[in-house]
């Protein structure tokens, strides 16, 4: 009788620590997530354009100067869209590791100024159809699962195809 109610006990101690980290990841999970807010960088110049996918269609460059990550876990930046007849998008955006989401922020004039996007939501990311530059941006370059790959200039430099070493 003694031996049962040790075995229990000593289960139950062996059960707690991973019961305490679930209760952690559930806390992160259910913390709120509080986006920061919007600062809309210079309009992209063509010597700051990194190309990193091209679809049948169009042609896609990442503005380098205005790549960055911010506090609230976001990957913001210019995207240039380039389609075969020459005709050209900018866009700023967001995009977000841990939910697989993309945000357009504001859409860039002819005069380098910006227009703010009316919507205002984060959207799911497709890898299908004519808008794959967002899943290739997420898996090919800025996020490792749903973590940042890391900071501006580890993704920069995955953009330029470097191979990081590691010590």
């Amino acid at each position: 009788m003694l031996n049962k109610k040790l075995g229990r006990i000593i289960l139950t101690l062996a059960l707690l620590p991973g019961s305490f980290a679930h209760a952690a990841d559930q806390e992160e999970d259910d913390k709120e997530w509080h986006e920061v807010v919007l600062q809309l960088p210079e309009a992209p110049k063509p010597e700051n354009l990194l190309n990193f996918y091209k679809s049948p269609s169009q042609s896609f460059a990442i503005d380098t100067k205005s790549l960055t990550v911010a506090t609230d876990g976001t990957i913001r930046y210019s995207l240039v869209a380039t389609s075969s007849g020459g005709a050209k998008n900018i866009s700023y955006e967001g995009l977000r590791c841990q939910t697989y989401e993309v945000k357009l922020y504001a859409f860039g004039r002819p005069d380098g100024t910006w227009s703010r996007s009316r919507r205002n939501q984060w959207d799911g990311i497709t890898n299908t159809g004519a808008n794959k530059q967002h899943a290739a941006l997420f898996s090919d370059y800025f996020c490792e699962g749903k973590t940042i790959a890391g900071k501006v200039n580890v993704l920069l430099d995955k953009l330029r195809g470097k191979k990081m070493s590691y010590y």
